[in-house]
């Protein structure tokens, strides 16, 4: 293996997309930015200048660490079912793609199974080092940190283990070239030297330190944050969170208002938890679930014998929260006559259990919950006009999740460390380019489809891999909105240029025939002859690609 050549990188370069009008590049589903060397010269003077150069080494090492990474993840899709030094140099070519410098193997040997694994390369022109130079002149030590930590990066997730790359020669010392040598950790004599450049740094940790003072100083001051327990940063979401806040003080009936999904009942729980109730129990009662003839027995409670099938007596739910709090969800569904006997409770503080006469008083802070229209609902004579107004006193809107798009990050980061732990299936994340699907899905079901669709992505997705568009919607035609294909590519054609194109098949004189077989055979010819690497272009599997070339041909 000492002698490595390249294979052609037309397969990584078909993975870079760019879309002017949103403002978008793509290298497959990571997002990436094109910056200025110079700015990039700027931050990293600026980050020395602050940390010193060992913690600014650590951090930009880490930087890098994390890119190889993610890089390693599109050389496991892109090639990985193809030759293993083929699969591996997607590292190197990549990192020539993205600009960053200039690498040529001098001697690559692995073994996978055994852990075994050396690498020697040459880098020329890094923009680290050429970089380092202007700012601060040549210096007697390695500067290539955040390539350093790239290369490290990418071989361990690679190898499935700690791959070590140390910079032995840096052209930043005077040298024509930058050399660097992976192995393993454990074959380096002075691992312990370079270790700590990989783990979370020292002032990061400080920060993080001083943060957690700062939070216990803000929990002094207000004992309860408004959203406690609930995940969301959104101005809307967090209005909601302050009028919980407030009514929690208070005895006053809630009324949660908003769309099916959106966590009513887990605003509801919010309240409970920052009242002086919250000792005592919370029950949760989902009024359109039960039927209409055991709604009142389920609600009030029922004696022995009050009916046919009524073997026993049993409370209901109003004497089961006493002390406590008591959730109706879908209150709109509720029947007429249990609508009365509700308002009964509530004027009064007294029920009585189905077959039986004797007033039992309860002490129940009622919530309520609806996602209809309850003034439309007393128009039509659906539901009590007196109820509506006892339970209209203190409404809270819980806005639908496509108005607090911000929050989407957080719920997502939130339920993938869940559900991974539910399904003892580990992730590595969710790519940028699935986040922006996920980000401009108008979610209909709100909390509770986004919950289902990033469960189902678990699901799809690799073990240990990353969670892409076509594992959260796999039955999506079109991401029209993200710019994004059936195939999850970005949409590069405009409107006008599509049908410029058609105009001019239209006026080729070829036949429609002609234009497939054309079209199909620039494909292949693209793809240097790989069946594969050419139906993955066309968005199609390699055997309908195969049928229609031999179609097209006959």
């Amino acid at each position: 293996m000492a002698a490595i050549k390249y294979p052609k990188n037309h397969d990584l370069r078909e993975l870079v997309h760019f879309s002017a009008e949103t403002g978008h590049i793509w290298l497959a589903e990571s997002r990436m930015l094109m910056l200025h060397v110079a700015a990039m010269a700027v931050l990293r003077r600026e980050i020395i200048s602050l940390v010193g150069l060992e913690h600014a080494r650590n951090l930009l090492t880490r930087v890098g660490y994390v890119s190889g990474m993610n890089d390693a993840e599109i050389a496991r899709k892109i090639r990985g079912n193809g030759d293993k030094i083929d699969a591996f140099v997607v590292g190197p070519q990549l990192h020539m793609l993205e600009g960053s410098v200039q690498v040529t193997p001098v001697k690559v040997e692995f073994d996978m199974a055994q852990g075994e694994f050396y690498g020697e390369f040459l880098w020329k022109d890094s923009w680290e080092s050429d970089s380092h130079v202007k700012e601060f002149g040549h210096t007697d030590h390695p500067v290539c940190w955040m390539q350093i930590g790239y290369a490290s990066g990418y071989t361990s997730a690679f190898m499935g283990q700690f791959i070590l790359f140390k910079e032995v020669e840096c052209a930043a010392s005077g040298k024509p070239h930058c050399r660097i040598i992976g192995k393993p950790l454990q074959e380096w004599e002075d691992a312990d030297d370079y270790r700590h450049f990989f783990a979370q740094d020292s002032i990061l940790s400080q920060l993080l330190e001083l943060q957690k003072q700062v939070d216990c100083l803000r929990q002094t001051i207000s004992r309860t944050p408004p959203c406690d327990g609930m995940i969301g940063s959104s101005e809307r979401f967090r209005h909601a969170c302050h009028l919980i806040q407030r009514a929690a003080a208070s005895q006053v009936t809630v009324l949660l208002q908003g769309e099916t999904g959106v966590g009513k009942e887990r605003f509801a729980r919010l309240l409970h938890k920052q009242s002086g109730r919250r000792d005592k129990p919370f029950i949760a009662v989902n009024c359109a679930a039960i039927p209409e003839n055991l709604i009142e027995a389920e609600l009030f409670g029922v004696e022995k014998g009050a009916y046919t099938g009524a073997q026993q007596t049993r409370m209901g739910r109003f004497e089961r929260a006493d002390g406590g709090t008591l959730f109706l969800d879908e209150v709109g569904e509720l029947p007429l006559a249990a609508q009365a006997k509700l308002l009964r409770v509530l004027q009064e503080g007294e029920i009585e259990r189905l077959g039986d006469h004797k007033v039992r008083k309860v002490n129940v802070r009622l919530v309520t919950a609806t996602h209809v229209d309850l003034k439309q609902a007393v128009s039509e004579g659906r539901f009590r006009a007196d109820l509506y107004y006892r339970i209209h006193v203190y409404p809270v809107h819980i806005p639908p999740l496509r108005e607090r798009q911000s929050d989407i990050p957080l719920l997502v980061n939130a339920m993938l460390e869940r559900l991974s732990v539910l399904h003892e299936k580990p992730t590595a994340g969710i790519t940028d380019r699935a986040l922006a699907a996920l980000l401009q899905y108008p979610w209909p079901g709100n909390v509770r489809e986004l919950e289902n669709t990033i469960e189902l992505g678990l699901i799809l997705a690799e073990p240990g891999g990353l969670i892409e568009v076509n594992h959260l919607f796999p039955q999506q035609q079109a991401m029209n909105n993200t710019g994004l294909d059936q195939g999850g590519h970005l949409q590069a054609a405009t409107p006008t240029a599509e049908h410029d194109l058609y105009e001019q098949m239209l006026n080729s004189g070829l036949s429609f025939d002609d234009i497939e077989r054309n079209f199909l055979n620039h494909a292949v010819k693209k793809a240097d002859g790989n069946l594969s690497r050419a139906a993955r272009m066309l968005g199609i599997t390699r055997p309908q690609l195969a049928y229609r070339l031999k179609k097209t041909s006959a």
